[in-house]
């Protein structure tokens, strides 16, 4: 599953030099734990990659790796995704171990559509088609996930808040866990842009919570091109005490779907 990442790799340095004024906008859902509500440019793909290296986990000492999320809208109102975590590799006490993580498919709609201060709102369903091999982070993996998602811009601010309702397995027993985000992004100086989010998800094998406080900063190099860096600091004793992050949003200057 490597291949996904230098896929969308090798196509970000086959394109970039060929960017035009009129390219439609990236619509970045990383490195928050955060989705936005609204969509990508209709027939467009857009990569969401990055490299997460995270320490004290209940599961691991210390996991550092890739993911990336797939997205393409096929009209106005909704979007098809796919989540992929290719790489990874564990340190669990002495023992180490390299292997892929999970895949997910994933489709988004709005309900309402809103704009500036109005708030778009959108619903998505995610299903695990791969469990992966590696050992996951303080939220674990959702077999099956259904989320409320609201987004909108006010006084110079942009937020995103999920409500999160999954179902976790393990040892063959299915059980729910409930989350909640909220990310607040505000511009800075020039192409920079500062992003804060405060998340919680039950962890209802662990009988505990796990609450992390997240901080990014962006730099806008093109209209389809964010990069982005930062890290999540963990608030409870179930937490991933720390991880640290850097990626990319892509969207691809050329439609892959005709238009309707």
């Amino acid at each position: 599953m490597l291949r996904y990442f230098s896929i969308s790799l090798l196509l970000l340095s086959a394109s970039l030099f060929a960017q035009q004024s009129d390219d439609p906008a990236a619509n970045p859902g990383r490195p928050t734990v955060s989705t936005p509500a609204t969509l990508t440019p209709v027939g467009y793909l857009q990569f969401e990659n990055g490299y997460l290296y995270a320490n004290h986990s209940p599961e691991f000492s210390s996991q550092s790796g890739f993911n990336e999320v797939m997205k393409l809208a096929l009209a106005s109102r909704i979007q098809f995704l796919v989540g992929a975590n290719p790489f990874a590799h564990s340190q669990i006490s002495s023992q180490r171990t390299t292997g892929a993580g999970g895949v997910s498919l994933g489709v988004q709609g709005i309900l309402f559509s809103g704009e500036g201060a109005r708030p778009t709102i959108a619903a998505s369903y995610f299903r695990s088609v791969y469990d992966g091999d590696t050992p996951d982070l303080d939220i674990g993996s959702a077999k099956n996930s259904v989320l409320l998602l609201v987004s909108a811009d006010v006084k110079g601010f942009h937020y995103d808040t999920n409500f999160i309702f999954n179902v976790v397995t393990q040892s063959g027993v299915d059980r729910a866990q409930f989350g909640q985000t909220l990310s607040i992004s505000h511009p800075l100086v020039g192409k920079f842009g500062l992003s804060g989010e405060i998340w919680h998800f039950t962890q209802p094998f662990l009988r505990g919570n796990c609450v992390g406080n997240l901080w990014a900063i962006n730099y806008n190099a093109h209209k389809n091109l964010v990069l982005d860096a930062g890290f999540n600091r963990g608030l409870t004793d179930t937490s991933t005490r720390w991880e640290v992050f850097v990626g990319f949003t892509y969207l691809l200057p050329h439609r892959v779907l005709p238009r309707w």
